[in-house]
């Protein structure tokens, strides 16, 4: 390369990143200030940098997607502001292809206003809900996160209090550090301080009562001005109606949602495929589990195109805390084995568990599970006989589509690189990403590579079950399409 090409990509890298740190206040304006949240093809522009704008940009070329400009983006988010909207989910990209690369000859804010008028309605908007985590472990620490990070945009879900048994005397300090400190996700976007006098956690300047406990149904929440509060139940000690309707004995609670599996006859969520038959009668959910919310969606668009006629689910899961580092006594086959040296075979229940949430595939499932030593990210390999033949490409091109345009947007994402790896999936938002290299079809027979971050992943699905039931999850702008093998066509 010259001196004079050198010179021209770096300017031309100089121009897209002066234009990308005019995006960043234009991005926080609209969630602090209206609560919109933005993203370019279903990733997010919340709390990025200049070069992750520029980034996220870059992405969609990777995996097929109609490439938009920083300016373009820029245009549509002065449009945006200028009109002040309400809360909602927008996805800039597609904003900025429908109005095309001559923005000055459309009125932008006038396409705007039609497309949120013409948005789907959601359910009526709470102005506050108060969120308690019962157990602060693994996904309660990313909840947190979350709940926290969203917190500017006062959408009306309120991280109120975390609920654990005190562990030292210490704990509070302890328990800061493990928000602040992340060996897997790194450290805290922000600022973690504690109120020891007052056994609060301050977190980007929410404040967070820390309440010690050993009986769920025995906290008065409304002693520290917590009212109709959702505790969200991360210790997985109870998974039954009797077990977990004991937060309901307690003062300042109205439902409960518990972060594992649950037994009938209490349902399941899988955000995305049956959220919506959340009633205001269901006291006590499940957001099922992290390798249910993976496959269920992903299933599901299957079984909408190709029909499902029987599979086969077999995971490759990281280790979790209930297995031991070294060899030692464990009630559960298999787990007493070193989790940090072995690959062991155990069992799941997440194929039967997607009958719960998609009760079309009742009986078509098996699954089985190998624990392996990662400490986040696991793998699906979905092994699905299909009602008609089909292709790879066919199968490739529908899965990309869904994952850009449909319902399931938020819940399946599709990467499409010879080189990525596990921990490249560290910290996505999706439950699930389709591994398009991977994929293999002969004829009905399909064998699909799912992968998901079962830690943060599965986090941000809890958190979106959390948002339907306070009746806060954001609408979406451009609405979304419905999507099939072969074509598309739009819906609302």
């Amino acid at each position: 390369m010259s001196i004079s090409d050198y010179d021209d990509h770096r300017q031309a890298w100089l121009t897209r990143e002066e234009v990308a740190e005019r995006l960043v206040p234009l991005v926080g304006r609209l969630y602090r200030d209206h609560g919109v949240l933005t993203s370019i093809h279903g990733q997010r522009l919340v709390h990025r940098s200049a070069s992750e704008m520029i980034a996220v940009h870059d992405k969609a070329a990777e995996v097929g997607h109609e490439v938009v400009t920083l300016e373009q983006t820029e245009t549509v988010l002065e449009a945006l502001l200028a009109m002040s909207p309400g809360p909602a989910s927008v996805d800039v990209a597609r904003l900025a292809i429908a109005v095309g690369e001559n923005p000055e000859t459309v009125d932008v804010a006038a396409f705007v206003t039609a497309e949120l008028a013409n948005a789907p309605a959601t359910a009526p908007h709470q102005v506050n809900t108060d969120v308690v985590l019962y157990g602060f472990g693994r996904i309660g620490r990313l909840i947190a996160r979350i709940l926290i990070s969203q917190a500017g945009n006062e959408h009306g879900v309120r991280l109120r209090a975390i609920v654990v048994r005190r562990g030292a005397a210490n704990d509070l300090v302890k328990r800061a550090s493990l928000l602040a400190r992340d060996s897997v996700h790194g450290p805290f976007p922000g600022s973690v301080s504690v109120d020891g006098e007052n056994d609060v956690l301050i977190a980007n300047g929410s404040r967070i009562q820390v309440i010690y406990a050993d009986n769920p149904a025995t906290v008065d929440y409304t002693a520290y001005g917590i009212t109709n509060a959702l505790v969200v139940d991360n210790t997985g000690k109870w998974r039954d109606e009797q077990g977990l309707s004991q937060h309901l004995q307690s003062p300042g609670v109205a439902r409960v949602l518990l972060t594992a599996p649950a037994k009938s006859p209490l349902k399941n969520i899988v955000h995305g495929v049956n959220d919506s038959t959340i009633a205001p009668t269901d006291l006590i959910l499940s957001a099922a589990s992290c390798t249910t919310n993976a496959i269920t969606p992903v299933l599901k668009a299957l079984h909408e195109a190709f029909g499902v006629v029987r599979g086969h689910v077999e995971t490759v899961h990281s280790f979790t805390n209930d297995q031991n580092l070294t060899d030692n006594f464990h009630p559960g086959d298999r787990r007493g084995r070193s989790a940090v040296l072995n690959m062991v075979i155990t069992e799941t229940g997440a194929a039967n568990a997607v009958a719960k949430a998609l009760p079309e595939l009742a009986g078509k499932l098996s699954g089985s599970s190998i624990r392996v030593p990662t400490p986040d990210v696991s793998l699906a390999i979905l092994n699905v006989t299909l009602g008609r033949a089909t292709t790879k490409h066919e199968v490739n091109d529908y899965l990309r589509r869904v994952s850009l345009h449909s319902d399931l947007r938020q819940q399946i994402d599709y990467v499409e690189s010879p080189e990525i790896v596990s921990s490249d999936f560290v910290g996505s938002h999706r439950a699930g990403i389709v591994d398009g290299l991977a994929t293999i079809v002969n004829d009905v027979n399909l064998v699909l590579y799912v992968w998901y971050d079962n830690e943060y992943g599965y986090s941000y699905q809890v958190v979106r079950v959390i948002e339907s039931i306070a009746g806060t999850h954001p609408i979406i702008v451009p609405s979304r399409e419905t999507v099939v093998a072969g074509h598309n066509t739009s819906s609302q």
